[in-house]
C-alpha cells in the first residue's frame, strides 16, 4: 500500500518538498519541515515560491523542528509517519565526520519515535559519505559516516539502496548548510532506505514438556540452540523455502520410486543410545546434551521460558523414548533412577533411526521410505556449518542382486533433480553453472554430495557438501537385501537454490523473510537487511595445562553467548611464557548479523560476558 504521510526534514528552499507534492496522490499527507524559522527565509525568493506552492496544494509546513528531536514537535496522535526523508544531512561548514555520524545517530534515534510500524526512513547522501558498497568509490569505513552503524543506534537496518535522482524530482534545488545559496555535488549521491528491524533482545532459553512413556518430562533449551527448538519449519501449514524445497524434492523422486512418508517423534535419544551415535560415527562430543527433569506441573508455566507440549508420535521410534536397563524378570524397562532426571541428547543426524525403519514390520523393500525433520550437532562457527538444520533421510531396501541398477537409478534420479532446482533462479541466458557430483569417500561405497553453485554471486564457486549417500553392509541387518540411505541438507540446499547467502536468515522471526516467497515458486532471494556493519574483538587467555582446551566448546560458548552474532572466529597466535612456560592463545572474534540492527554497544557488552563464560566453562584465564 502506498505510503499515506510523509515528512521531510531538514528542508532548506522547500524545493523538494514542492516538487515532491506534485507527485503525489491526493489522499497522501505531507509535512515539510525544517530547522530554519521563517525570518531566516524571508529574504529567499526561492524559498516563498516554494512555501506558496506547497500551502496550494495542502501541504502542512512547520519552522523550527529539530530533527533530532522529533517527538517533541508532534504530539502522539499526529505522529505514526509511514515515511520520513531527509537529503544531505550535515552540520554545516566544515564538520568533520564524527560530528555528522552523531548528527545521523541522534535522527535515527528520533525517528523511531515517531515512525509507524512498517514505515521508511529514506537518507541521501553525496557520493562516499555513506560508508556501503553502493559508494562509488568507497570511501575506507573510518573516514565515512557509517550510516548503517548510525542507523542500528536507532534500531534501523539498511533495506534497499539506489541512485538518488534528481530527475524523479524535477524543480530540485539542493542548498548549503542554513539554506545558504550555494549548491553541493550531488553526483554519485545514495538514497538509502531504512526500515525498523525485531528488537535485539537476548534470546532465553525456553522450557519445554515432554511425554515419554506415559510420563511429562521438562528440559530447557541448549543456550547455543535458543529459538531454534519446535519452530516447525516442516509442518503442514508451513510456507517456509524449508518446507517449500523438501515437497519439491519428495514430489520429482516420487515418479520414479513409490514413496512412504513417516512421521518423526521429537528429537530426542536416550542415555543408553550412544551406541546409535557411535555405529554412525556421530561425535558424542559434538552432540547437545539435555537433562530431563520428571515434571508434575499439570501444564503449568515453568519458570525461565515458554511452557510447550510435545509427544511422541510414531509408535516405531517408543523405544527410543526413556533410558532402558534389564529389569528383575530379565526383561527391559525404565531405570528407578530416571524417574527423576534422565540425561538424554538431540539426534545429530537423523540416521539413528535407520535401525528402527528398517526393522518395523511394515517396512516395504522397493519404497522409499522418507523421514524428514531438524536435526542438532555443535560445530565451528564457519559460513555454512550451523548448530540446527533439517535433514530429510531417503531410505531404500532392496534384493542385493539388484543393488548396483537400484543404487545407480536413485543416484542418477537425484542429480537430475537437483540440477534442476539449482539453475532456476539464474538469469535467463546466464553461462553460470551449477553441478552436482557424487564424490567417493575413502572407504570406497559410500558418497558425499557436492555441489559448486553460483548463487552467491559470480565469484562464488565453492564446493558445498549437502548430503551423503551411504551403503552399509548387509551383515548388520538382513544378509538377503541391500540398503542405501541418502541424507540431504535441506537448509543448504534451500540456501543454494534461492540464493540465500546467510543460513541465520532461515531461523529469523521477521515475518519480512517469508514475505519474500510465492508458495510454488521459486525465485532469487532479495534480503531485507543490507551492508550490516561487522565489528571486530580479539581475545587472548593463558590455558590450564591440566584441563585443556576444547576449541569447539570455545566455538560454542561464543555462538550461546553472541546469539549467533558471531560470524568468524580466526586464530591468531600462540604464545608460550619463556619462564612460567604458561601457554596463551589469541583469538579474533567478528560480530555481524543479518536480520537485526546490531551495536557497537552491544557487542561490547556480549565480549565482556563471552571472557567471563569462558573463564568458568573453560577454565581458562583472559588477559
Amino acid at each position: 500500500m502506498a505510503p499515506r504521510r510523509l515528512l521531510l526534514v531538514g528542508e532548506g528552499n522547500f524545493s523538494f518538498a514542492a516538487a515532491l507534492s506534485e507527485t503525489l496522490d491526493p489522499s497522501t499527507s505531507l509535512t515539510a519541515t525544517c530547522l530554519q524559522h521563517p525570518t531566516d527565509l524571508a529574504r529567499d525568493p526561492v524559498a516563498r515560491e516554494n512555501l506558496q506552492r506547497l500551502h496550494e496544494r495542502g501541504a502542512k509546513i512547520r519552522f523550527g523542528v529539530d530533527c533530532t528531536q522529533l517527538a517533541d514537535a508532534f504530539e502522539l496522535h499526529d505522529r505514526e509517519f509511514d515515511r520520513i526523508y531527509f537529503n544531505f544531512p550535515h552540520c554545516g561548514r566544515k564538520a568533520g565526520v564524527a560530528r555528522n555520524r552523531e548528527l545521523l545517530a541522534r535522527f535515527f534515534q528520533s525517528c523511531a519515535e515517531v515512525l509507524a510500524e512498517e514505515g521508511e526512513v529514506h537518507v541521501a547522501l553525496c557520493r562516499g559519505q555513506g560508508g556501503t558498497p553502493a559508494d562509488n568509490p568507497t570511501r575506507e569505513w573510518h573516514n565515512s559516516w557509517q550510516v548503517v552503524a548510525m542507523a542500528a543506534l536507532g534500531g534501523f537496518i539498511l533495506s534497499d539502496v539506489h541512485p538518488f535522482s534528481c530527475e524523479a524530482v524535477p524543480g530540485y534545488k539542493c542548498t548549503g548548510y542554513r539554506s545558504q545559496d550555494k549548491s553541493f555535488h550531488i553526483e554519485g549521491a545514495v538514497n538509502h532506505i531504512f526500515t525498523q528491524s525485531l528488537p535485539f533482545e537476548g534470546l532465553q532459553p525456553r522450557v519445554f514438556r515432554i511425554k515419554l512413556g506415559g510420563r511429562w518430562f521438562s528440559f530447557p533449551e541448549p543456550e547455543a540452540l535458543a529459538g531454534k527448538l519446535n519452530r516447525g519449519f516442516l509442518e503442514a501449514s508451513s510456507c517456509h523455502p524449508i518446507k517449500t524445497i523438501n515437497e519439491k524434492l519428495i514430489a520429482e523422486l516420487g515418479k520414479a520410486f513409490p514413496l512412504k512418508r513417516l512421521t518423526c517423534s521429537f528429537p530426542l535419544l536416550p542415555q543408553g543410545g550412544s551406541s546409535v551415535l557411535t555405529s554412525w560415527n556421530c561425535d558424542l562430543s559434538a552432540a547437545f546434551w539435555v537433562n530431563l527433569l520428571e515434571d508434575n506441573s499439570n501444564s503449568e508455566p515453568l519458570i525461565g521460558g515458554t511452557t510447550q507440549d510435545m509427544e511422541d508420535l510414531l509408535e516405531s521410534f517408543s523405544e527410543l523414548s526413556l533410558p532402558k536397563s534389564p529389569g528383575r524378570n530379565g526383561k527391559e524397562e525404565a531405570r528407578e533412577g530416571i524417574y527423576g532426571q534422565a540425561k538424554v541428547c538431540l539426534r545429530p543426524s537423523l540416521l539413528v533411526h535407520v535401525q528402527a525403519i528398517i526393522q518395523a514390520p511394515d517396512f516395504l523393500p522397493g519404497t522409499l521410505h522418507i523421514l524428514s525433520g531438524p536435526v542438532f550437532r555443535k560445530c565451528l562457527i564457519l559460513p555454512f556449518t550451523m548448530p540446527a538444520f533439517h535433514e530429510t533421510l531417503f531410505i531404500l531396501g532392496f534384493n542385493q542382486n539388484l543393488k548396483d541398477g537400484c543404487l545407480q537409478s536413485l543416484l542418477d534420479h537425484l542429480k537430475g533433480i537437483l540440477d534442476s532446482f539449482l539453475t532456476q533462479t539464474f538469469p535467463e541466458g546466464s553461462k553460470l553453472s551449477s553441478s552436482v557430483e557424487f564424490v567417493f569417500q575413502p572407504n570406497g561405497k559410500d558418497y558425499m554430495i557436492n555441489v559448486k553453485s553460483h548463487n552467491f554471486g559470480p565469484d562464488f564457486a565453492k564446493d558445498l557438501i549437502i548430503g551423503s549417500v551411504t551403503t552399509p553392509a548387509t551383515s548388520i541387518i538382513h544378509k538377503d537385501q541391500g540398503f542405501v540411505f541418502v541424507s540431504m541438507n535441506l537448509d543448504l540446499l534451500a540456501m543454494l537454490v534461492w540464493g540465500i547467502s546467510d543460513w541465520r536468515m532461515l531461523w529469523t522471526f521477521d515475518k519480512r523473510f517469508l514475505n519474500n516467497f510465492i508458495p510454488g515458486k521459486i525465485e532469487p532471494f532479495k534480503s531485507y537487511s543490507l551492508c550490516p556493519p561487522c565489528f571486530v574483538h580479539d581475545i587472548s587467555f593463558w590455558l590450564d595445562e591440566k584441563k585443556g582446551f576444547d576449541e569447539l566448546e570455545f566455538h560454542t560458548v561464543a555462538r550461546a553467548v553472541s546469539q549467533d552474532t558471531v560470524i568468524s572466529i580466526q586464530f591468531l597466535s600462540r604464545f608460550q611464557h619463556p619462564k612460567t612456560e604458561q601457554v596463551s592463545l589469541c583469538y579474533r572474534l567478528t560480530y555481524q548479523t543479518c536480520d537485526k540492527a546490531l551495536t557497537q554497544q552491544q557487542v561490547t557488552s556480549m565480549q565482556s560476558q563471552f571472557r567471563k563464560e569462558i573463564q568458568q566453562r573453560l577454565h581458562v584465564t583472559p588477559r
